[in-house]
């Protein structure tokens, strides 16, 4: 098959990526183009589905912190739809004043897994350096798909790297053009 003729399934780990970017110094991912660099990525091949995972945060009487980090999800959560994605929603669950997310690993895994068995993609492009995914990825190459994993140069994930057909590790500089631009 003619790569060019390939579908291309995009899944993003919303916190996991979140949290890559804050460490090279993005702060405003309210406004990042996550779909251009999707679209990037996928590099003139067909994107049949564009989904974004992540744990909610769930308004709290009388805590602003929490309800100004709601309304910025939610802003998120329109951003990406309008421009086509599914959200997908996990949850947060707090522990000894940390947040931990729950049930987004599961949900990747599974939309992956199950893309892949209903022929709905030839090429998963996988934006997380989570190796709990390692073991659906080892399935998902069984079945002939292509996985790309998209990481950071940084702090690259050598599990996923290892298990995936194609590796592509960014750098701050490869996303400037994916962030807000501001007016002077």
């Amino acid at each position: 098959m003619n790569d060019l003729d390939k579908r291309v399934a995009v899944f993003i780990d919303g916190s996991n990526l979140y949290h890559k970017l804050k460490e090279i110094k993005i702060e405003n991912t309210l406004d990042f183009d996550y779909k251009g660099l999707a679209d990037i990525l996928a590099r003139g091949r067909k994107v049949v589905s564009y989904r974004y995972y992540v744990g909610v945060v769930r308004a709290k009487l009388g805590d602003e912190k929490a309800n100004q980090m709601r309304a910025g999800q939610q802003k998120l959560f329109s951003n990406l739809e309008s421009r086509g994605f599914l959200v997908e929603q996990g949850y947060l669950m707090e522990n000894n004043g940390k947040f931990h997310e729950k049930g987004v690993d599961v949900k990747i895994a599974t939309d992956m897994l199950i893309g892949a068995y209903e022929n709905k993609y030839d090429v998963a492009i996988l934006i997380s350096s989570d190796t709990d995914l390692i073991p659906v990825i080892r399935h998902i190459n069984f079945l002939k798909k292509e996985i790309e994993y998209i990481g950071f140069s940084h702090n690259p994930s050598f599990g996923l790297q290892k298990n995936v057909t194609l590796s592509r590790l960014l750098i701050k500089d490869d996303l400037a053009q994916f962030l807000a631009k501001t007016l002077i």
